[in-house]
């Protein structure tokens, strides 16, 4: 660490720990940690007022950016240099929604141009009557897709998708009951086309397809990679091969062709807004300086909790059904991008790097976990996301309920209620933020991932960590495969195991 930072991060330290009573009690405070960001069709509100962030943190935190050269960190992304500097490859994603180097962004219309040609061949039936798709991956092959297909087609598919990651034969077979393999396509997303998971997952697609009476399986495989001649050789026409960039992590795919299912699904317009809501927040994360920065605001909160009062998990509620699958999405972007131990450099980190990432829907998760967060031995910070136009066309008293629920909750994590029965006292001083969205559709959801995307490289350029490999993936897959494969020995335990099971 240089001695800038070093400087910056003794001063964040040595701050003093107001309770946010007391934080509220300065004027101003509303209007100096909260901002609205339109977009179209639409907005979003950003309120990081029931935090301890004050101006001081702000101060400090804005100093260790600059001595961390948070500004050329960021160019750079954009510019598409090679920000994964253990892989020496760029970190691309931006550029799928048309923010980044000319090239890329040009190579990107055109890839998408590709993919918008075939969903909308499918829509008018040139691959003959499709009803159901399969989309066959793992990680952010799936989890993308999955999250913007349950949030935003509550009212109907164009094509009904059923997202298969798990290697457990139960999800296959739950989407095969749900499907006539006739009128099936099978998507198979894999980066490099050999990801055991999915592999496995597509030849046991391709072999139902067989069996449910169509002749040609691999006629109806669309494949979603960026090795598309493993596709080809694998068996898919080229023609059904819809390729993105080596440049495109898997956690943030889905912009490129891994959004195919979400375009089949939804309409390629609609694909289009998810595509403009991003964009819109990548140019606010690349042309805002500061705080004023919203992903870089949200950083600073992130490392005030984690760095400075060693705060171990964050939790995120969204209080919209829709937005049920947004905690697991969060939990591969945030955790496999953050989870190192070295620098950039190599040396070791010197203080936790990300949190653990949980949460659940509200209301439900109210009557399961918040007792912790309200009267656990340790604070958690907590994210609290709504939408003010609801989802549902049922009583208004369903969503009044609902968002009333959501702001107490922050209320009274903040506030406490003090007792003279010890079991009914709340501490209060606990932290929370909210986001709170105009409405959901796909421009907000695509702003509101790519949020989290800049948050999440955000607090990877305070830590000055790489947050695009993922070596820490590999390990335990290696082992599954020489276990498959025989001959290798392992300690009692696990041979143990093997035998009981009968694999070895």
């Amino acid at each position: 660490m240089n001695e800038i930072a070093a400087a910056a991060w003794t001063t964040l330290m040595a701050l003093p720990r107001p309770r946010l009573e007391e934080l509220f009690a300065a004027a101003g405070r509303l209007e100096a940690l909260s901002a609205r960001l339109d977009l179209p069709g639409g907005g979003i509100r950003f309120d990081w007022s029931k935090t301890h962030l004050d101006a001081a943190h702000l101060a400090a935190f804005a100093q260790l950016a600059e001595a961390v050269d948070f500004a050329a960190r960021r160019e750079a992304l954009f510019a598409g240099e090679a920000v994964n500097s253990t892989e020496g490859r760029a970190a691309e994603h931006t550029a799928q929604r048309g923010v980044g180097r000319d090239t890329s962004t040009e190579e990107a219309f055109a890839l998408h141009l590709r993919t918008k040609s075939l969903v909308e061949a499918i829509h008018q039936g040139a691959l003959g009557e499709v009803r159901h798709l399969i989309h066959v991956g793992i990680g952010g092959s799936a989890l993308g897709p999955a999250l913007a297909i349950d949030a935003l087609a509550r009212d109907g598919a164009m094509v009904d998708v059923h997202v298969v990651s798990n290697i457990d034969g139960c999800a296959l077979e739950a989407a095969f009951a749900k499907c006539d393999p006739r009128t099936t396509l099978v998507a198979v997303a894999s980066k490099t086309f050999t990801t055991t998971e999915t592999m496995t997952n597509a030849q046991s697609a391709l072999t139902w397809l067989g069996e449910g009476g169509v002749s040609d399986p691999y006629g109806q495989v669309i494949a979603l990679t960026a090795n598309p001649e493993k596709a080809v050789e694998w068996g898919v026409d080229e023609t059904r091969v819809l390729p993105f960039p080596e440049t495109v992590g898997g956690r943030y795919s889905l912009w490129s062709s891994i959004g195919f299912p979400v375009a089949l699904a939804l309409g390629w317009d609609e694909f289009a807004q998810l595509l403009a809501g991003a964009a819109a927040m990548d140019e606010h994360f690349l042309n805002t300086d500061g705080a004023a920065n919203l992903p870089l605001r949200a950083a600073f909160a992130d490392q005030l909790y984690v760095r400075l009062r060693g705060c171990q998990s964050r939790a995120v509620f969204a209080y919209d059904e829709r937005l049920r699958l947004f905690p697991s999405y969060l939990q591969q972007l945030e955790m496999e991008s953050n989870g190192k131990s070295v620098k950039l450099d190599g040396s070791p980190v010197d203080g936790p790097t990300a949190p653990v990432t949980w949460g659940g829907v509200g209301t439900d998760a109210q009557h399961a976990v918040f007792q912790l967060l309200h009267q656990g031995t340790g604070a958690v910070p907590v994210d609290f996301i709504a939408a003010i136009a609801p989802g549902d066309d049922l009583s208004p008293d369903h969503h009044r309920n609902l968002l009333a629920n959501c702001f107490a909750q922050g209320a009274a994590l903040m506030a406490g209620k003090e007792a003279k029965d010890a079991a009914r006292s709340y501490p209060g001083d606990r932290p929370s933020a909210t986001i709170l969205l105009d409405e959901l559709n796909a421009a907000s959801l695509g702003a509101l991932i790519a949020f989290h995307e800049h948050r999440t490289f955000a607090n990877a350029v305070l830590m000055e960590i790489n947050p695009f490999d993922q070596f820490g993936v590999e390990l335990g897959k290696d082992i599954a495969r020489s276990m498959l494969g025989g001959g290798a020995r392992f300690d009692a335990s696990t041979q143990a195991l093997l035998a009981e099971a009968g694999i070895r």
